[in-house]
């Protein structure tokens, strides 16, 4: 193992651990309602039997793959496999519908076609401005869905249109996605104690 410190990269390392310490404790000091409706809302649609549908783009499509992975394998606790579908992984549905229609309604499409009332949409942009996501929310109200909207910087327009919104009042978008994928862990943990033993 090399024993030289570059003290530059170290502050480098330090810094970004220091921020995103940062950002948890703002997050702590100003969500945490916010996250129990989430936990809450989660619980609930899966318990009454509905499915939770997750999109994003860019990394927030990441962060919907890995919670929608979390439910339907697990997450820590072992449980039945849970509803849990991310409208970012079909590459043929999302470039058909973007080639036909628009890239503007490739979640709207998918939420038309799979959501069901009673369904949890989470919809997750770092703007909270993505028209995507918008519309998504939008054509899941007309069904009576749910809606679940992770943000940052002010929360955008998404906040106006979910049922719970958890905005991470950040301007840097890698501390919001951080805060995301933690929020989401946190959903999930959430969800396995509601399971526990099931």
């Amino acid at each position: 193992m090399c024993e030289l410190k570059d003290e530059k990269m170290l502050n480098t390392i330090k810094n970004e651990l220091l921020a995103h310490k940062k950002t948890i404790e703002i997050l702590i000091e100003n969500n945490l309602n916010d996250i129990e409706n989430a936990c809450n809302l989660a619980v609930e649609t899966l318990q009454k039997g509905n499915k939770i549908l997750l999109f994003g783009n860019g990394g927030s499509a990441a962060d919907a793959q890995h919670i929608a992975a979390e439910l339907t394998g697990r997450f820590v606790t072992e449980r039945i496999p849970l509803p849990g579908i991310a409208l970012t992984t079909d590459t043929s549905a999302l470039t058909a519908i973007a080639n036909d229609y628009g890239f503007d309604v490739v979640f709207s499409r998918q939420v038309q076609a799979l959501a069901r009332k009673g369904d949890l949409l989470i919809g997750i942009s770092t703007s909270g401005n993505s028209q995507n996501v918008l519309k998504a929310f939008e054509k899941g109200k007309e069904i009576g869905c749910k809606s679940l909207a992770l943000s940052g910087r002010d929360g955008g327009k998404m906040k106006e249109t979910a049922d719970v919104s958890i905005i991470i009042a950040d301007q840097i978008t890698a501390r919001i996605q951080e805060m995301h994928i933690l929020i989401g862990h946190i959903i999930c943990q959430a969800i396995d104690e509601a399971y526990k033993n099931k």
